[in-house]
């Protein structure tokens, strides 16, 4: 699919960790009410520099909604420090790039 035809969500925060892991999902949510069933969905990551597995399972819990609701899911520009946790947790292949 072409990078043109995703519709973004809000990108990720310089800094996600458990204390703004429920207010970045609030925000994506919102925007996610927006978007129709169906649709292609990206995130952008490229700005996170201080996350914990919270940013991991925010990413996750985007997905399954994304997926849910029957579109397509792909974050770009994921920190390499993030895409070795998603690999010691085992689910670094949901988290297409």
């Amino acid at each position: 699919m072409a990078e043109g035809r995703f519709v973004d969500l809000p990108a990720l925060p310089a800094t996600l960790t458990h204390a703004q892991a429920e207010a970045y999902l609030a925000e994506c949510r919102r925007a996610l009410a927006s978007v129709p069933d169906g649709a292609a969905v990206a995130v952008d990551a490229g700005a996170l520099q201080v996350f914990d597995s919270s940013a991991l399972a925010a990413l996750l819990a985007l997905r399954r909604e994304v997926l849910a609701r029957g579109g397509a899911w792909h974050v770009r520009c994921l920190p390499e420090r993030l895409q070795a946790l998603a690999q010691v947790y085992g689910v670094a292949e949901l988290l297409p790039t």
